[in-house]
């Protein structure tokens, strides 16, 4: 992400030297017994007549490479998805201040997962209402139960339901990594100014290669 300016309150100086004085970006080491996480990738994001539509087809090549590597190397995988029942009774504020995810509501024919992913029998599948894959769901304690250190993070889009499992990955004291390259997001600003946000504060932020390394020395 380029080199900005912060201003405000008395303060102008180049926002990575700012950061780099007050101590974020702190490097965390991945665990050795990590699970993926492929986030929302549905098919309202991929559908050109969607109001969803984000040209993120880059970022679910990306995951699948590491959905690849991560199932040669034994390394649990999970998909994540938004169900609302139709109407939206379930979908709460969310649903009330973003319209938009009428789009989830079962049945819906943009709610399902893309052709290009199809959920492998032993993979785990878990539904939710609001942006975080843990919030009113089990993720939690599944992953707590099969020893899990470390989370590799893919998904859409990268400032919503990306940030907000991140996060949440971190608050329940698992090793977040955040794959940006399989990450994305509709416009290049939110989906930089996050990544940037979550490696300063919650996440080890690391490209694909450096993914793939890791589940390749898992094996």
């Amino acid at each position: 992400m380029p080199r900005q300016q912060i201003v405000g309150g008395g303060l102008s100086e180049d926002l990575d030297l700012n950061y780099a004085r007050a101590g974020f970006h702190h490097q965390l080491e991945p665990g050795r017994r990590p699970a993926l996480l492929l986030i929302d990738f549905c098919e309202a994001y991929f559908e050109p007549t969607s109001p969803l539509y984000a040209g993120v087809e880059a970022a679910l090549a990306s995951a699948l490479r590491v959905r690849a590597a991560a199932r040669a190397a034994q390394v649990p995988v999970i998909l994540t998805q938004v169900v609302v029942t139709p109407g939206g009774f379930d979908g709460g504020i969310f649903r009330r201040k973003a319209p938009v995810t009428a789009c989830f509501e079962r049945g819906h024919p943009l709610a399902g997962f893309p052709r290009d992913l199809t959920p492998e029998a032993d993979e785990l599948i878990v539904t939710k209402q609001y942006p975080s894959a843990f919030f009113g769901t089990s993720l939690a304690s599944t992953l707590t139960a099969a020893g899990i250190d470390t989370v590799l993070l893919t998904g859409l889009t990268t400032s919503g339901c990306v940030r907000a499992t991140c996060i949440d990955v971190m608050s329940h004291g698992f090793i977040p990594l955040v794959v940006r390259d399989a990450c994305g997001d509709r416009a290049a600003g939110p989906h930089e100014a996050n990544l940037y946000d979550m490696s300063a504060k919650y996440a080890e932020v690391v490209d694909e290669a450096y993914a793939l390394r890791y589940l390749g020395a898992l094996r």
